[in-house]
């Protein structure tokens, strides 16, 4: 029975995220569709997705439907531009006179138009309710792998970094003006990290680290790695639950204690004791108990669960489960419409950007497509406050479609615009034989792209195995 209502929600939300693509879809369409009404151009087909129509009804004179290629939409202008090896062949009046010049930039306009005013009343909606605070308020460095990057240039646990590559940070992640984020995204062989670090003697010292970094390795269907230098944000090593006949358990660390020293070296991150037990090393840990002064000592030998001995990938553990999480409810934030709608497009000019940079390490594979933002939205959706993150995604969403859409090129409203244009100017339109094969020429390129992009999402989703995923949970003792 929980399996099959696990079924239904999962269907549930993919089915929550297809509506949402498509009320994004109709509002765009409709502004080109309310528009042509209005400068009384001929309208034959409003259609939600491309391909022969699965559903069709006749209403007003137009023919609504739903097309089987369950991507993007349309309204069949034919005053417009003809499109009918795209979209298929129009029901053209005989009488059909053309369009003015300034009806087909209306026209072609209004759909981005309603696109960017639908990310306003999302916007609109977010401010009253609220967004979920993603952002992770701290620069200190936690925790370095040894034999990475960071390691071999000098980068120390327990550095606050103020910058990198001279653009100020403070924070980890968010609004791609974090550490993740200017690590990703940096140009150069070498990121400059300007770092606080104190000596021996308390004082704090200003210094400039450059480091290389890596591109972690992918399958040949997934996307390839952005840039990594191996840190780990600080965050406090706090012991959860702990695994009954663990090693944890039998040198008598209890729940809520701070971790605070390992061997004698200060602990900034869960991560430093979780890796040094996988050595199965004897260790001693410095620990401190809320509500009680000082410290305490224990020594404890890391060992390998009873149930994961003789398994690929098994390595020992402590048997604690950390308290703290960096997914940890930060609050809500109420961003104004106007600063939501330009971080938005901030976002893509960066993403922009750093494509067309020639050091960066960004390329078109690492922007999505439906898939890709389908699956993100279905993440959102099976978290606390999913709703929430939902209607701000939908913001940067519409913005994306609003800017895209304008863009001057064929096919898109931006072409047609300056098709209008251009026909203002000259006092005569564009050859249509000539047009008909630029336009159909550039939607096999979007075609292959969007192909593209697609099997790279898939690809990401299906991720790659690892031992560790293969392992069942930790068990020290028989379970009773």
């Amino acid at each position: 029975m929980a399996t099959l209502l696990s079924y239904l929600e999962t269907a549930w939300l993919i089915i929550l995220v297809v509506l949402f693509f498509n009320v994004m879809i109709f509002v765009h369409e409709l502004g080109h569709f309310l528009a042509g009404k209005w400068r009384g151009a001929y309208i034959d087909r409003f259609q939600i997705w491309f391909g022969k129509p699965i559903w069709q009804k006749k209403i007003g004179g137009v023919q609504w439907g739903l097309g089987w290629i369950p991507a993007g939409g349309f309204v069949s202008l034919p005053q417009l531009a003809d499109m009918q090896s795209i979209e298929g062949e129009a029901e053209i009046p005989a009488d059909l006179k053309p369009l003015k010049p300034l009806d087909k930039v209306i026209i072609a306009a209004a759909g981005p138009l309603f696109s960017l005013l639908l990310a306003y009343v999302f916007a609109f909606i977010v401010w009253g309710v609220g967004k979920p605070v993603s952002e992770l308020p701290t620069t200190t460095i936690g925790y370095i792998p040894p034999g990475s990057p960071a390691a071999e240039a000098g980068l120390l646990p327990g550095d606050t970094i103020r910058a990198i590559d001279g653009q100020k940070v403070d924070k980890w992640m968010g609004n791609m003006e974090g550490v993740r984020e200017l690590v990703a995204l940096s140009e150069h062989e070498k990121i400059n990290f300007t770092v606080e670090r104190k000596k021996a003697d308390g004082k704090v010292e200003t210094i400039t680290i450059p480091c290389g970094y890596k591109l972690p390795e992918t399958k040949w269907w997934q996307r390839s790695g952005m840039r990594q230098v191996g840190i780990i944000p600080a965050a406090p090593a706090i012991v959860g639950k702990i695994t009954p006949g663990s090693p944890a358990e039998k040198a008598g660390l209890k729940q809520g204690q701070h971790i605070i020293a390992l061997n004698g070296q200060p602990v900034y991150s869960p991560s430093a004791v979780s890796v040094a037990s996988a050595d199965g090393n004897p260790m001693q840990l410095t620990l401190t108990t809320p509500g009680t002064e000082g410290s305490t000592t224990v020594n404890v030998t890391p060992a390998i669960p009873t149930n994961w001995q003789g398994k690929e990938g098994a390595y020992p553990l402590l048997g604690i489960n950390w308290a703290n999480s960096m997914d940890a409810d930060l609050g809500l934030t109420h961003p104004s419409p106007q600063s939501q709608v330009s971080q938005s497009l901030k976002w893509m000019g960066d993403t922009i950007a750093k494509v067309a940079a020639p050091g960066s390490s960004v390329s078109m594979e690492h922007l999505s497509g439906p898939v890709g933002i389908g699956n993100y939205l279905f993440q959102m959706l099976q978290s606390e406050n999913g709703w929430r993150l939902i209607l701000w995604f939908a913001v940067v969403l519409n913005v994306n479609l609003a800017v895209l859409n304008i863009l001057p090129l064929p096919i898109v409203d931006g072409g047609h615009v300056v098709l209008g244009t251009a026909e203002i100017i000259l006092r005569r339109p564009v050859s249509g034989k000539i047009l008909e094969m630029v336009q159909t020429g550039f939607f096999f390129v979007i075609l292959a792209f969007f192909l593209f992009v697609t099997f790279k999402d898939v690809g990401d989703m299906v991720g790659s195995d690892s031992s560790e995923s293969k392992l069942p949970a930790p068990q020290f003792s028989a379970p009773r």
